[in-house]
């Protein structure tokens, strides 16, 4: 298990062109291939996961069936995104569509939050950075749907920036040179407030 922090940043769509240019001046390289994120995450009754990440209880946990669509290995990932007073951290593995499919219909039972079904999907395209000291992500292009009502879809004008670093690391720098007003945020909740609230 590796904590790490991670701090995400809202900016404006308008704004991005001048944060790459930011990047560029700074000497941040590219790390990968910009690619598209699919996930799908699960909620229970009572939506306590949204109401944890919400007022910032800990610990808590975001659970979710992630995929790369564009990828033609058509691999699927079942997460655990865990933030503890200690720090944060994720359980990942591969899982096969037979065992998706279980999980969509029947849910999934977790220790805290016991019966969680699935609530809705994310997609985005993620740009990586290797800012020195961390990685910096660039979320663009986001939509959210209601499970099982497709048409149902939300666009978010807005621009998702997330700093990854290591527990030790000291990533103060970046933020205080940050050049935009950081305003705190989570993708799961964001979706919820705009399909469901």
């Amino acid at each position: 298990m590796t904590f790490r922090i991670e701090d995400k940043l809202l900016i404006n769509f308008t704004q991005v062109f001048e944060f790459r240019k930011w990047i560029s001046d700074k000497g941040y390289k590219k790390l990968f291939p910009d690619r598209k994120i699919k996930s799908l995450y699960f909620e229970n009754l009572n939506n306590q996961m949204f109401i944890d990440s919400e007022e910032g209880v800990t610990p808590r946990k975001k659970i979710r069936i992630r995929n790369y669509p564009e990828y033609n290995n058509n691999k699927y990932y079942f997460e655990k995104k865990i933030s503890s007073p200690e720090g944060r951290f994720k359980e990942k593995k591969l899982i096969k569509n037979d065992e998706i499919n279980i999980i969509k219909k029947f849910g999934y039972f977790d220790d805290t939050y016991r019966s969680c079904h699935p609530k809705l999907f994310i997609e985005y395209t993620r740009e990586y950075y290797d800012a020195k000291i961390c990685r910096l992500t660039i979320d663009s292009n986001i939509t959210y749907t209601k499970v099982n009502e497709s048409n149902f879809i939300k666009s978010d004008p807005s621009v998702a920036v997330e700093i990854k670093a290591n527990i030790h690391s000291n990533n103060n720098k970046l933020l205080n040179e940050f050049p935009f007003q950081r305003v705190r945020f989570s993708k799961y909740c964001r979706g919820f407030d705009l399909l469901f609230n």
